[in-house]
């Protein structure tokens, strides 16, 4: 099967493939038998409804680390259609690079197809002195083929942007997957193992202290002799600890507890990160206040508050999709917002109320008498994730009332509704006619797509 996207700008040059070179060595040559692997592992796997934004994944033989490398692609099932981009970092264990390393193909193969390479992302990152083209190094290296099997199999399509990391620092590292963070359908992929070559106690004793210093983001406490990937692993650590992400160790074990012995073992580690969604009280009444302070300012300056990032704690800087409701006399007076994250929270959230206030095109500008009396609510939104329908009948089955929050599309005609409208409409029917009603669709028909969403609501 092939998986490349028409849709990818290439370069000028000819299609050139990075053929498989680890294929019947570190996983099976044969497509069949190699799926048939892959899906083993993935069926024992627990997967789970809330999508991590990274991964590290080990990156050894599969069947020395395939099923501890499942336990982290699973998470990723349910955002098959979402995921569209796929940054892998790996060390280079085969050639001296230094900075981080790309390739001219414009592909590459696995026994299960070809992998487009994102070249826009490519050409991009070009631009950065730590960054370069070393085929030689991608030729005969496997950190990053092992993982592609795991994606072909779960994703529906995707780029890929394979970089292999030498000489370079965390801050380099930092600034590169800074530039191709992009939102929900963008996912982040470290590949490493852990310790080396040590007796399977002393390895159960290191593994579990490199597992604790990577929840605690201890970058400096991972080290070669901790993990092979130790260096594009202490990147991601670096901007996931500002930007206020999660992190959750999914599987530690070693060779010695799949397909070795027990005097020499290689350890393997899966790892998930998350964007936080849930805020703290203390966060909450920031939020609120910044709500309501923009509006105050947009009395007088007819502009909203730009509130700086770097002033307020990780959780509000990482980015994401809010909504800021107005109500007056428990009507409609505003609701102003976004289903993607765009720009930092507490930046969003300013931005948003001061749009439900004064922007919303169905109300005229709220008026000072109004704001004494108006109650103002944020809505903090998870990753929408794309529902599989067939006819109008199963969307109707698929929605939970009174939890999901919903993206319609029909052709050009899109809308949303919040969680929250389920307590005025708590009919799964009438929640999505009206939906299509907002969004200029014919009840007649059914929307083309659909994807839900959760949202934690903030009131004052």
């Amino acid at each position: 099967m092939s998986l490349i996207n028409s849709n990818v700008r290439l370069t000028e040059n000819p299609i050139k493939i990075r053929p498989a070179a680890v294929a019947g060595m570190f996983y099976p040559a044969d497509p069949a038998e190699l799926e048939q692997m892959v899906t083993s592992y993935l069926d024992k796997a627990a997967s789970d409804t809330e999508v991590p934004k990274a991964i590290i994944a080990p990156h050894a033989g599969y069947v020395y680390s395939g099923s501890i490398a499942a336990a982290a692609y699973a998470k990723l099932i349910p955002a098959r259609h979402t995921i569209k981009r796929v940054i892998l970092l790996g060390p280079a264990h085969r050639v001296y690079v230094k900075g981080l390393a790309l390739a001219s193909a414009t592909s590459f193969s696995t026994p299960l197809g070809d992998v487009p390479i994102d070249t826009v992302l490519t050409e991009k990152l070009l631009q950065l002195p730590q960054v370069s083209v070393m085929d030689n190094a991608h030729a005969q290296e496997h950190s990053l083929e092992v993982q592609l099997p795991f994606l072909q199999l779960i994703l529906d399509g995707f780029t890929l942007l394979p970089l292999l990391v030498g000489d370079a620092s965390t801050e380099q590292v930092s600034q590169v997957l800074e530039a191709v963070w992009g939102g929900d359908e963008t996912l982040i992929i470290i590949s490493s193992d852990l310790s080396h070559y040590h007796s399977y106690e002393t390895a159960q004793q290191i593994d579990a202290s490199t597992s604790a210093a990577i929840n605690d983001f201890r970058l400096h406490d991972i080290s070669p002799e901790h993990a092979c990937g130790c260096v594009p692993m202490r990147g991601l650590l670096h901007i996931a600890k500002h930007k206020g992400m999660q992190i959750r160790t999914l599987d530690v074990r070693n060779s010695g507890d799949t397909a070795g012995t027990h005097d020499r073992v290689v350890g393997y580690g899966a790892y998930s990160l998350y964007l936080k969604l849930s805020v703290s009280s203390k966060q909450r009444q920031q939020l609120l206040n910044i709500a309501r302070q923009t509006i105050e300012q947009g009395f007088t300056s007819n502009t909203p508050l730009k509130p700086d990032p770097d002033q307020y704690d990780p959780g509000l800087r990482q980015q994401r999709a809010t909504f800021v409701t107005l109500k007056l006399n428990q009507q409609l007076r505003g609701c102003i917002g976004t289903t993607q994250a765009v720009s930092p929270l507490i930046v969003s959230v300013a931005d948003n109320a001061f749009k439900a206030a004064f922007r919303d095109p169905r109300f005229k500008p709220l008026s000072q008498s109004e704001y004494d009396k108006i109650d103002l609510s944020i809505s903090l939104l998870s990753a929408p994730a794309e529902l599989e329908f067939s006819c109008e009948n199963d969307l109707l089955k698929a929605l939970r009332p009174g939890i999901d929050g919903l993206i319609i599309e029909k052709g050009s005609h899109k809308a949303t509704f919040l969680p929250e409208v389920w307590q005025t409409l708590p009919d799964a029917e009438a929640f999505l006619t009206q939906l299509k009603l907002k969004a200029g669709i014919d009840d007649c028909v059914a929307p083309d797509r659909a994807w839900r969403y959760i949202s934690e609501h903030l009131v004052e």
